[in-house]
């Protein structure tokens, strides 16, 4: 049933080792509840939410109101011809966002001399219209790991939260080094990769048996993100690069030679930034060797990577 109310996602259940290894999760569970009500009261609310998660995607999307600054920004900033003053004007609105865009601007990523901006003008200039757009989401993804409604699960949140920066990390300078795509372009890929997880998650704490089962729910994110991550990605108006790209991040595949695509980056900018284990704590045997494979391919990489996640982390703080 569930698998039909998704219509045209790319199943995930068709992994047979995922799906197995969340089957036999449940089945331990509810033998350690020895199948009481409450076990099975955690099973239904585990479909239920997929079922409602399904027929919200299908239907209008509601996100937290604290994204509606960002999509509102990004609406509105989506002419790349728009005038430097009426960008300016238009961001101050927000001072959240004005905010953190003068600390980004200030961060040693695009300030190696750790010169200041001036003004919201210069940040602005400093970081271009698609920094500017993604770091409105970005800072909606920060709220909602913020929030109170996912604070039962907060250390998930944390270590999600701290994947996509470093994911998004990765990819820009991937970007930069291999490939002559837009690293703005490739940084807002890296970090919305995985934002059907932080939905997922935040649909998960209306559930009561869910809210005290954080085991559970981080086992049903790692199995449906990628499939609910990209219908979600419609609801956000996404480029098409960015959804194609953002697509089976998670799959065991071959390591790319020389990053070509953007698909490429995030799918090694994901790797380098621990995949999904780095989250889920999952490593099935063949992830793992991935994992092991991209760092050492990209080893003189790592030190970087750090350190601009670290500046891109600090803007949050």
């Amino acid at each position: 049933m569930i698998v039909a109310a998704f219509g045209s996602l790319p199943v995930q259940a068709t992994r047979p080792f995922r799906f197995v290894r969340e089957h036999q999760f449940f089945m331990s569970e509810s033998q350690d509840s020895d199948l009481d009500k409450r076990g099975e009261e955690l099973n239904a609310q585990r479909f239920q939410m997929l079922a409602d998660i399904a027929k919200e995607l299908a239907g209008e999307v509601v996100f937290p109101t604290y994204f509606d600054a960002a999509f509102r920004l990004r609406r509105e900033l989506q002419n790349p011809e728009l005038p430097l003053s009426r960008m300016a004007t238009i961001v101050s609105l927000e001072p959240l966002v004005a905010s953190r865009l003068m600390n980004l601007a200030g961060s040693v990523m695009y300030s190696p001399d750790g010169s200041a901006p001036r003004d919201l003008k210069t940040a602005i200039k400093r970081l271009g219209i698609e920094v500017v757009r993604t770091t409105a989401l970005a800072i909606a993804m920060n709220q909602l790991m913020r929030s109170k409604e996912t604070a039962v699960f907060s250390d998930l949140a944390r270590l999600l939260w701290d994947h996509s920066m470093k994911s998004a990390a990765a990819t820009r300078l991937l970007a930069r080094k291999f490939t002559r795509i837009n690293p703005d372009e490739a940084m807002l890929a890296g970090l919305v990769h995985d934002l059907g997880a932080f939905y997922m998650l935040y649909r998960a704490a209306q559930y009561s048996e869910l809210r005290v089962r954080p085991d559970s729910v981080r086992f049903l994110i790692l199995q449906w993100h990628e499939s609910i991550g990209v219908t979600l990605f419609g609801s956000l108006d996404m480029p098409d690069e960015v959804v194609i790209a953002d697509t089976d991040h998670d799959q065991v595949q071959p390591l790319p030679e020389t990053p070509r695509s953007l698909a490429d980056l995030v799918y090694l900018g994901n790797l380098l930034a621990g995949g999904h284990t780095a989250w889920s704590g999952v490593a099935e045997e063949d992830y793992a060797d991935l994992l092991s494979a991209a760092a050492e391919q990209y080893a003189d990489l790592l030190p970087a990577i750090e350190n601009d996640a670290k500046a891109m982390l600090s803007v949050f703080v």
